[in-house]
């Protein structure tokens, strides 16, 4: 079976991840057999808790090619499946003025099940993007160097 990984690039650049966790997904047939061909997008995702459970809103599933009218909506909402204790924890951090529940990554796991891999984290001002961009040049350029040697 094919490794399947999709990440959101950006969110660790827009914000400062305190925390991680690993959220199963409920899904239905035809959205788990478009992310084992690697047509989804979280890029645009987010987070947000309605009546104490976790959902996640904007991921994009492509329709599957070989659906019928069975087949699902690409936008839709999906329930994020987590432990009560770290809903808890996140539903407590969410209400801080600055963070927000971000999707890192979905993965297929062995048996089969997708998951996502979801971030805490804390908006970042201007300048500690600023200084994302120029940590991540300096080591580019350290690894160029070392190429050369």
């Amino acid at each position: 079976m094919k490794e399947v990984s999709i990440k959101n690039r950006r969110a660790r650049f827009e914000y400062e991840i305190i925390e991680e966790f690993v959220a199963g997904l409920q899904l239905t047939g035809t959205e788990i057999k478009s992310i084992r061909q690697s047509k989804a997008s979280i890029n645009e995702g987010y987070c947000f808790f309605k009546e104490g459970e976790l959902w996640i809103k904007n991921m994009h599933i492509a329709e599957y090619t070989h659906g019928s009218y069975t087949n699902h909506d690409p936008k839709r909402d999906r329930k994020l499946l987590l432990k009560k204790k770290e809903l808890e924890k996140l539903e407590k951090n969410l209400n801080i003025k600055g963070y927000a529940i971000v999707p890192l990554k979905m993965f297929v796991t062995e048996k089969g099940w997708a998951k996502l891999l979801i971030g805490l984290g804390k908006g970042k001002k201007l300048h500690d993007k600023r200084e994302s961009l120029k940590e991540k040049d300096a080591k580019r350029s350290m690894d160029r160097m070392m190429k050369t040697f």
